[in-house]
């Protein structure tokens, strides 16, 4: 079940936020550093609509739509609504969880009668990139490194 997010659940998508990335662990430069910057991700709320996935009253992924001309990272078009932080919980991956919270980003991105998102994400992430590009988001640039990661900007047209 898809929901808003409630300040309540900030914990709760935290801790599925730190357990998504654990396996990259290896590949960032500064795992502490960059564990910090996952931990803000109920910040999000703050700019965007943070969109969780309940299983049996258990949050098990998470996402942030965040939508044309609010604040985003300056290698995004600001008239671009942009999906930021999407988390599964490794226990619950392989059920299309990604994909719905993915989707219902695409929903609001058409409510708000955008013709593009966008979103960036990196090759190490081999269940997300191939996901996006099978929903037909195309590579258009490079975005900055994180912490030694390469990172690439993703656009999806809509409509």
């Amino acid at each position: 079940m898809l929901r808003d997010y409630q300040p309540a659940d900030a914990d709760a998508i935290v801790r599925v936020a730190l357990a998504a990335f654990a396996q990259f662990e290896q590949h960032y430069s500064d795992w502490p550093l960059f564990m910090t910057h996952v931990a803000k991700m109920p910040l999000l709320a703050k700019t965007g609509e943070i969109i969780v996935a309940e299983d049996d009253g258990q949050i098990i992924g998470a996402v942030a739509y965040v939508g044309a001309q609010a604040p985003k990272p300056a290698f995004f078009d600001p008239a671009w609504p942009v999906i930021r932080m999407l988390v599964v919980d490794p226990l619950a991956r392989g059920k299309g969880i990604g994909g719905q919270l993915t989707e219902e980003c695409l929903r609001r991105a058409e409510r708000d009668q955008s013709p593009v998102i966008a979103l960036h994400t990196t090759p190490i992430m081999t269940v997300a990139l191939p996901m996006y590009l099978r929903m037909g988001f195309v590579r258009i640039g490079e975005a900055p490194d994180i912490l030694g990661v390469p990172y690439a900007v993703y656009v999806k047209s809509l409509g």
